[in-house]
């Protein structure tokens, strides 16, 4: 699974598209950024309802290449432009940040023995 491919797997608006397209190694959900930045170091993809350009700051110092936005949050132009100078994927969805961790580790998952 790759960055580019989150927006297919939950209903999500790209904000920010200028990023590279990388092989997710895991996610982290947090609304906390100095948790982000002492436990997501591991996180490809970062699940928050933090829409502020702050959070692009932890993401680049976190190595998150992407940040989704949950429960249709509103995004201050600021956010946008830092991550775009820094090639961070923004994406925005209705869905909660339970929701989207629950399908993203879903898709994750290797399937079952016997199963497709």
């Amino acid at each position: 699974m790759t960055t580019r491919s989150i927006p297919e797997l939950i209903p999500a608006e790209i904000l920010q598209g200028d990023f590279d397209d990388i092989e997710i190694k895991g996610f982290y959900t947090s609304d906390l950024l100095s948790d982000v930045l002492a436990n997501g170091r591991d996180a490809t993809v970062l699940i928050t309802i933090q829409a502020h350009k702050n959070t692009v700051a932890v993401a680049t110092v976190a190595d998150i290449s992407l940040i989704v936005l949950c429960n249709d949050r509103p995004v201050i132009d600021d956010m946008i432009e830092a991550a775009a100078k820094a090639r961070i994927g923004v994406i925005r969805t209705a869905l909660s940040q339970f929701e989207v961790s629950g399908r993203l580790w879903q898709a994750m998952r290797p399937p079952k023995s016997g199963q497709p």
